[in-house]
């Protein structure tokens, strides 16, 4: 070894959401070397520095005799950003069936790669030395750095759904994420859920503080589920009512979300992407993003707490899916949508919101809208009023991309700018609800309709008329009882609802939706 110098351990900048390219190295004063050391990479022998935020190397050249008028060669340095390394193990040699022990080879790199269509990948880089004292002392330092990077989890509360989609949620589970989980030293409580509620149960008495996090694998539903717990549990933890919510408490832990369902949106939407790998280095490498979300209410007490909303098609569609869930989960979706379609009614209703003050942050709004159905009430908080028959209402704190969204569900909004998405379709012909569904998988405004109004909110309040009696089997069940679709999710039984949007109210791990490549998905449904 070479002038090795002490290593401690110092504290280092939380890392951000998104890894980027390397930088140009910088002057030795602003990063100076901790350690120095030859070791063998890609089979040459390399002079190695490591420092608290990069790892450099580059080819040992040969001395070449005085008067050696040849040209000498480069060496090209490489190295490793610190903050894009989340393991590093001892590399060794072991016969079949051998667990411990072996000969040692060297230390082993763990790296978090980006790569095309917002993925992301773990890869290898071997730094190869048979001296025990050699690599236990650069051990020791790089997991000192490393334990440095305080958003990282070191301990993690797992939800598993068993019955997400195909039932392969345990499967990537286990196959996948726990190997993952294992190989960043991250600790792991389990729980497959067995029914629906049952993440919501286990939360309201789980121990959150012994955690750094909460990952969810499933689909949207489950997701949605455990998100609502967690908030729950904050309100239950902070002494505050959790019957009817105005100002709830803050999530105490950060979110992941793994996807496993057929949508999928919340992954799509912080991930870019449904990928295993790349949703589990989200949560490995701590990459934090504040999220708002809503909460539903009753005109007496908290039915939810929620992302997105929808009443009308698309909780008529889901409420139908639910029905048969005995189809395989792409049929059933297909065979909903299908039969919603052939007997689309409008629901007749009063929706109220609070118009966004702010109005850089509002949408733009159709110019074709039809603003003569917009009422301005007598109320100092200036709320707007729309009554009619309407075959679409959303409701979206987020921009809900999927793969038939590839632009989003509501493309305007973003995670985290304290603002609602109202997107209102009012009653027209089948032909034409079509169209605009299909614009959605399309680089066309899906928007561009005269019978679709959009707006930028605080508070939205929707109050169905009601009807008496039966309409079809595969539409309202009964009178008062309107089904609603939150986050993939079935809601029942509620009449007027009360939807107020709270920012940044919860960390989930991944990104931010600007960060994203834009990405291209067609739709098969219609």
């Amino acid at each position: 070894m070479l002038g090795a110098a002490p290593c401690a351990a110092r504290p280092r900048p939380r890392p951000q959401a998104w890894p980027v390219s390397p930088a140009p190295p910088e002057p030795a004063a602003q990063d100076p070397p901790l350690l120095r050391g030859i070791f063998e990479v890609g089979k040459k022998s390399c002079d190695v520095v490591l420092s608290a935020g990069r790892l450099r190397w580059s080819p040992i050249q040969p001395e070449r005799p005085a008067g050696d008028s040849n040209t000498v060669l480069q060496c090209k340095e490489e190295f490793i950003e610190m903050k894009d390394v989340f393991s590093v193990k001892l590399k060794r040699r072991r016969f079949v069936g051998q667990k411990k022990g072996g000969t040692l080879l060297g230390i082993t790199l763990f790296v978090c790669l980006k790569k095309e269509d917002n993925k992301l990948k773990d890869s290898t880089v071997n730094f190869n030395n048979l001296s025990e004292d050699h690599c236990h002392e650069w051990l020791r330092c790089l997991k000192e750095i490393l334990n440095g990077f305080q958003n990282r989890p070191k301990s993690l509360k797992v939800f598993v759904n068993p019955n997400s989609h195909e039932r392969e949620a345990p499967h990537i589970y286990y196959e996948q994420v726990a190997p993952l989980f294992k190989l960043a030293d991250i600790q792991t409580d389990v729980t497959v859920t067995e029914y629906k509620g049952h993440a919501l149960s286990v939360l309201k008495e789980c121990e959150l503080q012994a955690f750094d996090g909460v990952v969810c694998v499933g689909g949207d539903g489950s997701i949605s589920e455990v998100a609502h717990g967690l908030l729950l549990k904050a309100q239950m933890d902070a002494g505050k009512e959790t019957d009817y919510i105005l100002t709830p408490v803050r999530a105490p832990v950060p979110f992941g979300i793994i996807p496993a369902g057929s949508t999928n949106v919340l992954a799509y939407t912080l991930h870019g992407v449904k990928h295993t790998v790349t949703a589990t280095l989200h949560v490995i490498m701590g990459h934090i993003q504040p999220v708002d979300i809503c909460t539903f209410s009753s005109p007496s007490k908290l039915l939810r707490f929620g992302f997105s909303a929808m009443f009308g098609f698309g909780a008529r569609t889901l409420a139908l899916a639910e029905k048969h869930r005995w189809m395989p989960p792409n049929q059933r979706k297909d065979f909903a949508v299908i039969r919603t379609l052939a007997s689309l009614k409008p629901e007749e209703c009063e929706l109220s919101f609070l118009p966004l003050n702010n109005p850089q942050q509002c949408f733009q709004e159709n110019d074709r809208m039809k603003k003569d159905g917009i009422k301005k009430s007598d109320s100092k908080d200036q709320w707007h009023k729309i009554e009619g028959h309407f075959l679409n209402v959303s409701i979206m704190a987020i921009p809900c991309l999927c793969a038939m969204a590839p632009r989003g569900l509501a493309p305007n909004t973003r995670l985290n700018n304290g603002s609602l998405a109202l997107i209102v379709v009012r009653n027209t012909s089948r032909a034409d609800f079509i169209k605009h569904l299909k614009r959605y998988a399309s680089v066309k405004n899906q928007f561009n309709f005269p019978f679709v109004e959009t707006y930028t909110a605080q508070e939205v309040k929707i109050q169905p008329t009601l009807k008496n009696g039966f309409e079809t089997e595969d539409n309202v069940p009964e009178a008062g009882n309107y089904p609603w679709n939150i986050d993939g999710d079935l809601m029942e039984g509620a009449l007027e609802v009360h939807v107020r949007v709270h920012p940044q109210l919860i960390n989930l791990y991944g990104v931010s939706v600007d960060d994203l490549d834009d990405s291209k998905a067609t739709c098969g449904c219609l």
